[in-house]
């Protein structure tokens, strides 16, 4: 499989995937439909799918222009708010992108209606998760709809539960942002110092270069969020258990 990551806004990602056998291609939260056809111009392929991880406008709000000039796409999400769904789908639905099996993961808490696409290639082993604003490289989204309850599960439950090779496609480019509070959160871990220098390098390049994809494996060294049952984090938060260690970060980060 092939992923384009294409910025978009002011720090906003939205990604193409391709199946690379068929040429099939699908389209994440496409906020910008103007960047996205130009992009599946370039690379060759035929557009057949919009996958959006929420109803937020920066995600989804290209939707309707994007029907506009290709018609026929099948539009994955799960919210009725959604503009153009044509597919609802719900925790572990399947689709399909040529060859690619694509996974729905529900993961309520920023927007009731979250969904993450897990997407695996048999031929190559390749594992992918576009996370939109559930997870964050070095953190998570803001609890708008939801409880530490549903973060939780989604984080360390669910998103946890991937491989550890899985690559992380998310929605916003605030890595340092993120890192800067991991690291206020654990001073010592030596994980989150390494990161913060490499995403600056890639960062102050002119143009700049996005940060992403990170690895599950990566998060739960990084991030804080996947970290809530470790010892230093609880210490910092001066909380017991992963929920309400999770409250109480989400509660800081807030005004960090």
């Amino acid at each position: 499989m092939q992923v384009r990551v294409l910025p978009a806004l002011s720090d906003n990602y939205m990604y193409l995937l391709v199946d690379q056998n068929t040429k099939e291609a699908a389209v994440v939260d496409p906020v910008d439909p103007e960047a996205v056809l130009k992009a599946v111009k370039e690379e060759g392929v035929k557009l057949t799918t919009i996958l959006t991880t929420h109803h937020h406008w920066d995600h989804a709000g290209g939707n309707k222009g994007l029907l506009e000039k290709a018609v026929g796409l099948t539009v994955l999400g799960g919210d009725s708010r959604i503009d153009g769904v044509t597919r609802m789908v719900v925790d572990g639905d399947v689709a399909s992108l040529g060859g690619l099996n694509i996974k729905c993961l529900a993961t309520p808490c920023h927007t009731t209606g979250h969904i993450c696409y897990y997407v695996t290639d048999a031929q190559t082993d390749e594992k992918i998760v576009f996370t939109g604003d559930t997870l964050f490289l070095g953190g998570c989204g803001r609890f708008f709809e939801g409880t530490a309850e549903q973060m939780y599960t989604a984080l360390v439950e669910k998103l946890g539960a991937l491989p550890s090779e899985t690559k992380v496609y998310c929605g916003h480019e605030y890595s340092l942002q993120n890192l800067g509070f991991g690291s206020h959160v654990e001073p010592e871990n030596q994980d989150i110092a390494d990161k913060i220098q490499w995403c600056r390098t890639k960062r102050e390049l002119t143009p700049a270069e996005p940060t992403i994809p990170s690895s599950i494996g990566e998060e739960k060294r990084i991030n804080p969020f996947m970290r809530v049952e470790e010892g230093t984090v609880q210490a910092h938060t001066k909380t017991t258990g992963g929920i309400e260690t999770m409250r109480a970060l989400r509660a800081e980060k807030d005004n960090f």
